[in-house]
């Protein structure tokens, strides 16, 4: 078996070279994106400081903002180690720019899990919902947007935030591309100019030459643990978009007149650098781990998606188990190969914010970090495997192989 998976990958790998080479034009192109970014805002080691306390005057933290803000081409950012996760700067947010009354949209269907208390759609006396803000949905049409749906929706609905989930989180569909996402905000801008799009980017950072805030999105919110953290920085999130918006972000994650000027660095600067410095190599990693794994499990008869040779909007890799056994195989085999842990046994467990058992194999350098390799998913059918990061290619490479290998000695 090990010769006859010898054999596949090398078939495999020679392959994938033209895909390869594409994800190597786009990492040269983020990674120049990144250094001008740098090199604009004047990046010394007097931004590595540390404060503590209040905060104040932290001009290494001012700097980081400074240089995610011109990434993005965006007019602000907030960027902090207060954040403990993407969801958590999701529902800040949320809560920044929803008043009572009002009406959040979403028109990538149900949100991700995290989600569900902080919307109302799962009862929770801190949700939303029991601030009187409205919610509704419209679901993707055959893997894209249904803008007849929505253009309708717009025209009799006054609709304050429109909220996109790019990546697909724990559901069967695509995730969206950066062309589907600049053709739906035209659209809406069209119909409804003043309503805010708001788009949850995580896994989907430097994925592709452009990023929301370039082709019509007002504010955009990721994760450090995942892209552009490049398995540097220990914990965050980010907020981009219009200054105004990003203002009420920032007051509602510290307080009403204080804002983005207090909040202590705590040390995290030079690890926010390194991370959002690296992050082009190590997405372009991920991506090609995930490219491999699709093209291996293909050949060996298991439905994925996507397909090692479709365009890609993220670093997720979907296996279709259709089987919890394999499911939960595949994980110990991810498990087995990590540097962390690699002794432990990944076992299906509830955990807060998800409404089913989730098994997870991490064995990371981060707490949940997934840019990191890592595999995980829900006990529920179809039985997927969501699997996603890598630091290198070559550490994937070896993990993918012996996660394969341990599917297949059942």
């Amino acid at each position: 078996m090990k010769l006859e998976l010898s054999e596949l990958i090398k078939k495999c790998e020679q392959k994938l070279e033209k895909e390869y080479k594409k994800l190597d034009d786009i990492c040269e192109y983020n990674s120049e994106k990144v250094l001008k970014a740098f090199w604009k805002n004047q990046i010394s080691e007097v931004h590595f400081n540390s404060t503590t306390g209040y905060g104040y005057g932290d001009i290494g933290r001012d700097a980081v903002e400074k240089v995610f803000a011109s990434i993005f081409k965006a007019e602000m950012a907030l960027v902090r180690n207060q954040f403990i996760s993407g969801s958590h700067a999701l529902s800040t947010t949320l809560f920044a720019l929803l008043r009572p009354g009002d009406l959040l949209l979403s028109i990538t269907g149900t949100p991700y899990d995290t989600l569900h208390e902080v919307i109302g759609i799962k009862e929770n006396k801190s949700s939303l919902k029991s601030f009187g803000i409205l919610y509704d949905e419209i679901a993707l049409k055959e893997n894209d947007f249904d803008e007849e749906k929505i253009i309708q929706y717009l025209k009799e609905h006054t609709v304050k935030v429109i909220a996109i989930q790019r990546s697909k989180g724990y559901s069967t569909r695509k995730s969206i591309t950066i062309d589907q996402l600049e053709k739906i905000m035209k659209t809406i801008k069209e119909v409804s100019p003043k309503t805010i799009i708001m788009i949850d980017n995580c896994y989907c950072e430097m994925v592709s030459k452009k990023e929301p805030i370039e082709v019509g999105a007002d504010i955009v919110v990721g994760s450090l643990i995942k892209n552009l953290g490049g398995g540097m920085a220990p914990n965050g999130a980010y907020i981009v978009g219009k200054k105004e918006l990003i203002e009420l972000c920032a007051e509602r994650l510290t307080l009403p007149g204080e804002g983005a000027e207090v909040g202590p660095s705590l040390g995290i600067n030079r690890d926010f650098f390194k991370g959002i410095f690296f992050a082009p190599s190590i997405v372009k990693s991920a991506l090609k781990t995930a490219i491999l794994t699709s093209c291996l499990l293909e050949e060996l008869g298991y439905d994925v998606e996507p397909k090692y040779d479709e365009q890609r909007a993220d670093i997720v890799q979907n296996i279709i188990f259709h089987n919890k056994e394999d499911l939960i195989r595949y994980c110990e085999g991810i498990q087995m190969s990590s540097p962390i842990d690699a002794k432990s046994l990944p076992i299906p467990s509830d955990m807060p914010g998800y409404d089913d058992p989730i098994i997870m194999a991490a064995g990371t350098f981060i707490q949940g970090s997934s840019i990191e390799l890592s595999c995980d998913g829900p006990l529920r059918k179809p039985y997927i495997a969501y699997q996603q990061g890598s630091l290198t290619y070559e550490y994937g490479k070896i993990a993918i192989i012996k996660a394969i290998g341990h599917l297949l000695e059942k």
